[in-house]
């Protein structure tokens, strides 16, 4: 067991120490909850008790009223348009059967809601997506409400959906909660080979038909996509804070495997249980060391920048302040171990086939850069993560594992690692403060000073690239898409754009105060500018013209231009926010956070 880097100790104390207040606080309501009367079935009126059994098998019934077995309520983000939870239509039924098995009982306690943004991406719903994930939150809590569970199993993969499930189990933080992912569809045409399409028809050589061949050759099944973007670097990040059975984040939805990772999910939970000899609450499993582990995985895996938004939300919710600057002074000593698309060629069954989340917990632990004495919902903490499940006779059959890499040009080691640095920095200077991922862009494409090039949308950018205004060295400024502005939507639809300028020899760089999520690619993207246009930051005052530096090496993003006396001009169309649902969301816009805090509801002060 190898000693515990410095860094980590030191930054983990950090956040311990500006935490404490809101920290104990929430632990004092955990308590609170814990002893309440409400808790206890036996105390809930026949009236209530008989609602909440009306519907169940007649042999359910009788325990779950006497309170005489553990009952499990499934929180579940099924539904059956998008891949990634079509799988989940199944799963019920296989836990309330392992359930029965295992002297418990289980029933869906409720189904959020779970968006795509691969759907909506560059289209009025998308302005829903992140404040979808409060939406999330507060439906868990919803189908948790009726208190008569003694644990729970969430059951969700994509963006919004896992932030805000565990957002939402932990305002029932005296619960103990397992997460249970779906797993990635199988592989289809390569990334690399779906990229070189979309480039091809942003400049326009290829036919809408080439493109959607590819679109549909790349996303053709149940599961999720299979590049590393915001659902997979979800799935990482809840095994590395111990939230699921070991090894489960990235097993094919249909396989063997995944079932009897579903039934242990379910005898597990019931062992957790509060009826349970080892009671395992949520809010006290997930504290300051759950949250440093998170941050360390995301950088040494090379994943998604949305969780620069979503971390410090979910850390928000157990009453933990996490900082940019966590996750800048982390990525210094985090070495990236994993090469997946965008930041290499394969796909997430490639990295799991290639060692996968055994090998990089292996890897960082025996490195002292995981803290691996974070409680888990499984084993008795980080360290019995190391291990690989097998099949025989239908029962999984765990083996500790040596942390093993099968294909180096995947997963490398902590001794030789694919970069010496997390590539996740955040940046500042007198435009305010941001985050840029660097991991897949080269070293003379990290520092740019260039002419600006201003746009309140994308829209915007695509009808002057395909006016031919962007082939010259640029620095292109999105500006209004914060969280307050129109809830910061995603700007996918630009990757392409940004990369043909690049290929064509100019030095191109992005500025937003909007999201770009793990697909920033080979170009600089100084995203989640705060303060944001909307809030009056200097990004709403950049004019044409005006020389940006973005420099992701020291860390700086700086305009070089007097601008004391400028004054912030507001987007002329205000109707925009009026249709296609948007209006439900103006509260959340209003009150939303700025991106350092997550973007979203104020949490840290709830407590």
């Amino acid at each position: 067991m190898s000693k515990l880097h410095s860094r980590i100790i030191e930054i983990t104390k950090r956040i311990s120490e500006r935490s404490i207040n809101s920290r104990n606080k929430y632990l004092r309501n955990i308590i609170s909850m814990e002893e309440n009367i409400d808790t206890n079935r036996n105390a809930i009126s026949c009236s209530n008790m008989a609602h909440a059994v009306a519907a169940a098998p007649s042999s359910d019934k009788a325990s779950i009223l006497m309170n005489s077995k553990p009952n499990i309520g499934i929180v579940s983000s099924y539904n059956d348009m998008l891949s990634a939870h079509k799988p989940l239509e199944h799963f019920p039924k296989v836990i309330k059967a392992a359930a029965t098995q295992f002297g418990a009982t289980a029933q869906v306690a409720g189904i959020v809601p779970a968006m795509c943004d691969g759907v909506t991406q560059g289209r009025p719903g998308m302005e829903l997506s992140l404040m979808s994930r409060d939406v999330i939150a507060m439906s868990t809590a919803v189908s948790l409400s009726h208190g008569v569970y003694d644990a729970a199993l969430c059951l969700g993969v994509c963006d919004k959906i896992v932030p805000g499930l565990l957002i939402g189990s932990l305002s029932f933080g005296h619960l103990p909660v397992i997460f249970v992912p779906a797993g990635p569809m199988s592989t289809g045409i390569t990334n690399e080979e779906k990229n070189l399409v979309r480039k091809a028809f942003a400049k326009g050589d290829a036919t809408r038909e080439e493109l959607l061949k590819a679109e549909i050759s790349a996303y053709h099944g149940e599961g999720t996509c299979t590049f590393f973007g915001t659902a997979n670097s979800n799935q990482m990040l809840m095994e590395i804070m111990g939230l699921h059975i070991p090894g489960s984040a990235f097993v094919h939805p249909h396989s063997d495997l995944r079932n009897a990772y579903n039934i242990v999910a379910t005898e597990q939970a019931i062992l957790i249980s509060r009826k349970g000899n080892d009671i395992r609450p949520i809010g006290k499993i997930i504290d300051e060391r759950s949250f440093v582990n998170a941050i360390v995985g995301l950088h040494a895996t090379g994943g998604s920048t949305n969780h620069t938004l979503h971390l410090p939300a979910m850390a928000a919710a157990a009453g933990i302040k996490l900082l940019w600057e966590d996750f800048s002074d982390l990525s210094e000593i985090t070495p990236l171990l994993a090469r997946v698309y965008p930041n290499g060629k394969a796909d997430v069954n490639q990295f799991h086939a290639a060692g996968g989340m055994s090998f990089i917990i292996g890897e960082l632990l025996d490195a002292g850069l995981l803290d691996g004495t974070a409680k888990t919902v499984w084993g008795e903490n980080l360290f019995d993560y190391v291990s690989e499940a097998t099949l025989k006779n239908s029962q999984l059959i765990w083996t500790k594992s040596k942390p093993k890499s099968f294909d180096s040009s995947i997963l490398k080691t902590v001794e030789d690692p694919h970069q010496k640095n997390g590539g996740l920095k955040m940046l500042k200077g007198n435009i305010g403060k941001g985050v840029i991922k660097i991991s897949a862009v080269s070293i003379d494409q990290q520092k740019i000073k260039a002419p600006a090039m201003v746009f309140d949308n994308q829209n915007e950018v695509k009808e002057a690239y395909d006016k031919g205004l962007l082939s010259r060295d640029v620095i292109i400024v999105v500006r209004f898409q914060g969280p307050k502005a129109n809830g910061m939507p995603e700007l996918h639809a630009l990757t392409p754009i940004l990369s043909n300028i690049q290929d064509l020899g100019f030095k191109v760089g992005l500025l937003t105060d909007g999201r770009m999520s793990g697909a920033s690619g080979k170009v600089p993207a100084a995203i989640h500018i705060t303060p944001e246009a909307m809030d009056k930051g200097v990004i709403g005052k950049i004019k044409n013209g005006d020389e940006i530096e973005i420099d992701a090496i020291s860390g700086s993003i700086n305009l070089n231009e007097n601008f004391s006396n400028r004054k912030l001009v507001l987007p002329n169309d205000k109707n925009y926010k009026k249709n296609f649902g948007r209006n439900l969301f103006s509260l959340l816009r209003q009150n939303a956070s700025d991106a350092e805090n997550g973007a979203g509801l104020d949490l840290i002060n709830t407590h």
